[in-house]
């Protein structure tokens, strides 16, 4: 059974910085493609990043392109967003998602686990 978790979130004001972390449980983590997405109250989930299993390739929405980066430690289990230079239209409730052994994707109904979310709110 996979698990994963999400912390790191919180309140920050704009052009700050956020690191995320999703803590995975279960079969092996390297053979699953990891993704966050985040879903702002009133609109759809929509992608932000997704990063392959062994780390070697990366997929960003244009909307955060520059400003975060998706890393993952395969040692910890672990992996991250780092967010910087928030912006209030980044405030959303943040998920990590698994894809096992997929192709890297923006895609929500390819993910097989997913998450509760961990809640960032960026004040102007």
């Amino acid at each position: 059974q996979v698990q994963l978790e999400e912390s790191g979130g919180g309140l920050v004001q704009a052009g700050g910085s956020l690191r995320l972390s999703c803590a995975y449980s279960g079969r092996t983590f390297s053979r699953y493609n990891m993704g966050w997405f985040r879903q702002a109250p009133g609109k759809e989930r929509e992608f932000v990043a997704a990063i392959a299993g062994s780390g070697s390739s990366t997929y960003y929405a244009d909307s955060v392109k520059g400003r975060f980066t998706i890393s993952r430690d395969n040692a910890k289990n672990t992996v991250y967003l780092q967010m910087n230079n928030l912006k209030p239209e980044d405030t959303a409730v943040y998920y990590c998602a698994a894809d096992y052994l997929g192709v890297l994707t923006a895609a929500s109904s390819e993910y097989d686990y997913w998450g509760q979310g961990t809640q960032v709110t960026v004040s102007s």
